[in-house]
């Protein structure tokens, strides 16, 4: 079998040779690139997943000769530039990808030329400031810093000097940041008896993310909330610095390192003692599962840990088959539309927030299973806001289709870019860790 269409091997990906010198030699690099990107030109099977094909597309076309030797090299980086990680390309569309002799994988192939830009130290300032997660999070929400930072964050002329100066656009809703941060409020409950089931462990330890301390830490407690409702024991992660989702798609590939070097050994102790490692932001999942295992194979704590990480309704839907989840849901939550972001699309596990809202009496879900165009920082920034707003304008569509009383998504930044391309709704923004509260009656 010569395609992933009359294939029965799922697709296999190959190790990230990062720490190879070959991984950053432009000529290579760009010797690759044409090799697969003439080969997407031959099939133009993913024009409509994001902007980067649609501008490879136009750049053949527009061309000298309507093929792909007629582009310059250096307007290759157009595409790379285009390219947020979010491997629906690789995981959904593309035919050629391993096991297919043709040995397509062009989000890492995008994530190589992001990592060479960066090592010709081709990076604004802003991206920079954008990717560092944890330091801007740290000093952003220090109380009276919090609530200067979101005032500038909402004051048209401030926002106008930091889309001239710092390329933010004016118009993107920026999330707020929280002074109350989750770590040092969470009230953990670690008494319950382990209850361990045939496919879960029965104690929980949580990985906050960046984004849960600094920005939304209520969705953090919502969890915790979940957890103690269902008997379940939780841990906190000891110590935690960013997953470093942010630098990958940067392309700082030593800062990922640094950041993995950090996170790993907590990480693995809790793996090792038996552990299920929740965190609430599907990129940080996908990291601890994916693309730390394929940039250090010949790791075993890294291989714990991948193994030991769940997303929080897989890890509930996996409890509930074996028969150890509470249903004893209190409040209707009505009409929910619910939008699945790419990055739980890619790990394979099904759409378990679906099927954990459906078993809410009361409850009607709307699913939306389509790229929202926010994409971490990419769609934050100046050049790429019309395209962010682009792509997510079916998406805006359909979760207003239903006339929902909540709208949302496991990526809490998506469902912010949703709610800013839906306008003026009366549907409520709630994470479904949040709606599964409600709908538990918890306070």
């Amino acid at each position: 079998m010569t395609t992933r269409e009359g294939s029965l091997e799922p697709p296999k990906r190959h190790p990230l040779d990062w720490e190879n010198p070959d991984f950053y030699d432009e000529p290579k690099l760009f010797a690759e690139m044409e090799r697969v990107f003439d080969i997407c030109h031959g099939c133009r099977r993913c024009v409509n997943l994001c902007t980067a094909f649609p501008r490879l597309f136009d750049l053949i076309d527009e061309g000298s000769t309507g093929e792909l030797d007629g582009v310059e090299k250096q307007k290759f980086w157009e595409v790379a530039d285009r390219c947020y990680l979010c491997d629906m390309c690789f995981m959904t569309k593309c035919p050629y990808v391993p096991p297919h002799p043709w040995d397509i994988d062009f989000p890492h192939l995008m994530l190589r030329a992001k990592a060479v830009k960066h090592k010709k130290g081709d990076i604004r300032l802003r991206d920079k400031l954008l990717s560092s997660t944890d330091a801007m999070g740290k000093l952003a929400s220090i109380p009276v810093v919090a609530q200067t930072v979101n005032a500038m964050n909402k004051a048209p002329a401030a926002r106008k000097l930091m889309d001239n100066m710092l390329g933010i656009h004016a118009e993107r809703k920026l999330p707020e940041y929280d002074s109350r941060r989750f770590r040092p409020n969470a009230r953990i409950n670690s008494s319950h008896e382990v209850r361990d089931g045939a496919r879960t462990s029965g104690k929980v330890a949580i990985y906050a993310t960046c984004y849960i301390n600094y920005n939304e830490p209520g969705i953090g407690h919502d969890l915790v909330k979940i957890l103690d409702h269902n008997e379940i024991p939780v841990h906190l992660v000891e110590k935690e610095a960013c997953c470093g989702m942010p630098k990958l798609e940067l392309g700082d590939l030593q800062a990922v390192k640094e950041l993995k070097t950090r996170n790993i050994p907590p990480l693995a102790k809790l793996a090792k003692e038996g552990y299920a490692i929740l965190t609430a932001v599907p990129s940080c999942t996908l990291m601890y599962k994916q693309e730390l295992p394929l940039m250090f194979p010949d790791d075993g704590d890294v291989k714990a840990v991948a193994e030991s990480m769940f997303d929080p309704f897989e890890y509930l839907m996996l409890r509930n088959r074996d028969g150890l989840l509470k249903t004893d849901f209190t409040q209707p939550l009505g009409n929910v539309s619910y939008h699945i972001p790419c990055h739980l699309r890619v790990q394979n596990v099904g759409q378990k927030t679906r099927e954990m809202l459906q078993m809410i009496p009361g409850t009607k879900v709307n699913v939306v299973e389509r790229c929202s165009g926010h994409d971490g920082t990419w769609g934050v920034k100046t050049e790429h806001f019309a395209e962010s707003m682009k792509i997510g304008k079916p998406v805006f569509r359909q979760m207003a289709a239903s006339s929902p009383d909540y709208i949302s998504s496991d990526c809490a930044i998506a469902a912010r870019h949703i709610e800013q391309g839906m306008g003026d709704t009366k549907a409520q923004k709630q994470h479904p860790l949040t709606l599964m509260r409600i709908a538990y009656g918890l306070e």
